[in-house]
C-alpha cells in the first residue's frame, strides 16, 4: 500500500486529490495539509511515501516545504503539483529534493501513475516543465554555475551522453533509441550514474546536468 499525503492550500482541490487516490486500491491517503508548514508536519508525524505538494501555498509555500523534508532525513519523496508549466519555482523546487512535477490538469489515471512511480523510486518531470527548464538555462549563460561535481570528470563519453538524455526526459527506452543501444544497456547506464554522483534518482541527475552545463549544452 503506498501511503500518500496531499498539500494544498484550497480546500476544494485538496479534497479532490484526496477523493481520487482514495478511488485506487493500492494508495492510502494519510494526512491533508492546508499550507507548506502543515505539509512538513504531516510528513514528521506520518512518514507518507509520497507527499502531493502544491507549489504555490501561503506563508510556507511548497520550495520551503520541500527543503525542509529534504533536510530532515525523510524518506519521502515529493512530487510537486503546479498550475503552470512556466512556474519560476519548478527549477528550485528541483534542487530542493523534489522527485517528481505534474501540471494540475494532468488526467487522474495519470495522476495515479505519478505516484506509483514515485513511490517506486523513480523520478516523473512532466515534458512540458522538462523543456521549460532546458530552455531556461540556454538563455541564461551569464550566471555564475553552482560548483562541479567532481564526480562528472569519472563519467565515460557514452555516461555523459546518457545523461545529457536523461536530463531532456528521455526515458530508459527513450535513450536507447537515440544512442542506438539496448534497453538494458541504457538501464545500466543510468544505474551507474546514479551510483557515480550519488544521485537518489533521475530528478538529482538532472539538476547535476544542469548545473554541470550538460544539459542543453
Amino acid at each position: 500500500m503506498i501511503r500518500v499525503g496531499v498539500a494544498d492550500d484550497q480546500a476544494l482541490v485538496r479534497s479532490g486529490f484526496t477523493v481520487l487516490l482514495k478511488s485506487a486500491d493500492d494508495i492510502e491517503v494519510v494526512g491533508e495539509a492546508a499550507d507548506g508548514g502543515e505539509a512538513v508536519d504531516l510528513v514528521a508525524r506520518e512518514r507518507p511515501d509520497v507527499m502531493l505538494m502544491d507549489i504555490r501555498m501561503p506563508d510556507v509555500d511548497g520550495l520551503e516545504a520541500t527543503r525542509r523534508i529534504m533536510s530532515a532525513g525523510d524518506a519521502t519523496r515529493v512530487l510537486i503539483l503546479t498550475t503552470f508549466d512556466l512556474d519560476e519555482y519548478v527549477y528550485e523546487a528541483l534542487r530542493a529534493g523534489a522527485s517528481g512535477f505534474l501540471l494540475k490538469d494532468t488526467l487522474p489515471d495519470e495522476l495515479l501513475a505519478a505516484v506509483r512511480v514515485v513511490a517506486s523510486g523513480e523520478s516523473l518531470l512532466a515534458p512540458k516543465i522538462t523543456t521549460r527548464l532546458i530552455a531556461d538555462f540556454v538563455q541564461r549563460p551569464q550566471e555564475v554555475p553552482h560548483e562541479a561535481n567532481p564526480a562528472l570528470e569519472t563519467l565515460t563519453d557514452r555516461e555523459a551522453e546518457v545523461l545529457a538524455s536523461v536530463a531532456k526526459g528521455l526515458s530508459n527506452a527513450e535513450i536507447a533509441d537515440a544512442l542506438f543501444m539496448s534497453h538494458a544497456t541504457a538501464k545500466t547506464h543510468v544505474s551507474r550514474l546514479l551510483s557515480k554522483l550519488h544521485a537518489r534518482d533521475r530528478a538529482q541527475l538532472v539538476v547535476i546536468a544542469y548545473e554541470s552545463g550538460i544539459a542543453g549544452g
